[in-house]
């Protein structure tokens, strides 16, 4: 006999997700929770990160609850952190434990980031389903230890190496996943400042911008012009691109902001997109169709090079190294690809036979998966 009072409710489904520190782990993080609500508008999410990251700004913007734990960052070399690791891992687990037991957490998704190593090990200590999004080729630590306590590993990349890895793709926001890229073409360049029928690159070097794409772009300008190319360059807050004399670089057909806010409507306006090939990008320019030319940071494991390798093998990219972009190879490559219409038509085909636009959902169904499980 059931001893449950006849009006009381089941409990709501109780999701806990954590990830943050940069915008590449909160982006997919909001998507997929975006997701979730409208698969259980009933669900209550709260999402964890640190205390110092994107995500205490951006969570909150998108209209969800934040928790925070201290940041435990595992050291590469042996030093007196070293050390102290164990202790402060042990505190974070804790804080992560008592934010799981009071939002009574059903199943926890992780997408990778500091924040990850002690909500696993919390989780798993309590029997609580764990789901794992890795964003990129390489996966970060976080994620390899997590995917030792649970099978529900999704990956946005399909050469991604985690244990039960199913290749789902990169959870996006609707405006870029929905886009048209045609449609939203006249409207996107009216936006931007840009002609509605001259050939456009756009060039971004992420939200903190990269130096030595601007300075290469600064060195091209005139080129770029008379050849006819319209060139809307986001310099990145606070590295504004100036001339000899200190004033802001000026060209014909140039255009220099240091941000935009919408990087659908970049995507939708530009012929070909210059940019770095972090793995939310590359998912990004592949999901809406976007011919575009990869810089991989030139520090790290390579991990960039890897995102883009396969849009590049489809011949719907190129890949040049940060120290050979420069005047002359924009001039000998970029300069004849934006002049030849049917090579983009056939970058931006191949390029969206690539994308995922639905990575989102995919990854919300894994999560009421593990939970049914």
């Amino acid at each position: 006999m059931n001893s449950q009072p006849q009006n009381s409710q089941p409990k709501p489904l109780s999701v806990v997700l954590a990830g943050g520190g940069t915008a590449g782990h909160i982006s997919p993080l909001l998507a997929i929770a975006d997701a979730l609500k409208s698969l259980r508008p009933d669900a209550a999410i709260l999402a964890v990160g640190t205390p110092n990251g994107m995500e205490t700004r951006l969570v909150p913007a998108a209209g969800y609850e934040l928790a925070t734990i201290d940041r435990v960052p595992f050291p590469r070399k042996p030093s007196a952190d070293l050390f102290k690791l164990p202790g402060r891992l042990a505190a974070a687990v804790k804080q992560a434990g008592r934010i799981l037991d009071d939002a009574q957490a059903d199943v926890l998704l992780g997408v990778g980031g500091y924040v990850c190593t002690p909500m696993y090990l919390a989780a798993w200590r309590r029997k609580i389903p764990i789901v794992i999004h890795e964003a990129n080729t390489r996966p970060g630590l976080a994620n390899r230890v997590g995917a030792m306590f649970t099978k529900h590993v999704a990956v946005a990349f399909p050469e991604t190496r985690l244990r039960h890895a199913r290749h789902v793709g990169m959870p996006m926001r609707k405006a870029i996943a929905g886009l048209d890229r045609a449609a939203g073409r006249a409207a996107a360049r009216r936006s931007l400042g840009l002609d509605a029928g001259q050939p456009a690159l756009i060039v971004t070097g992420g939200s903190s911008g990269a130096q030595s794409i601007n300075l290469t772009i600064a060195g091209a300008v005139a080129a770029l012009a008379e050849a006819g190319i319209q060139t809307l360059h986001i310099t990145g807050r606070g590295k504004a691109v100036t001339n000899a004399g200190g004033a802001l670089l000026a060209a014909d057909g140039y255009h220099q902001v240091e941000y935009v806010d919408g990087m659908e409507n970049v995507y939708a306006a530009a012929d070909v997109l210059l940019a770095r090939s972090g793995a939310a990008t590359v998912s990004e320019v592949a999901a809406v169709g976007l011919p575009a030319v990869f810089v991989p940071l030139p520090v790290g494991n390579g991990e960039q090079a890897m995102n883009a390798s396969a849009l590049v093998k489809a011949g719907a990219a190129l890949l040049v190294d940060d120290g050979a972009l420069t005047a002359e190879w924009l001039k000998a490559e970029l300069i004849p690809l934006l002049t030849d219409q049917a090579r983009l038509e056939d970058m931006a085909s191949k390029a969206k036979g690539l994308g995922i636009r639905n990575a989102d959902q995919r990854v919300a169904d894994l999560v009421l998966e593990a939970v049914s499980e």
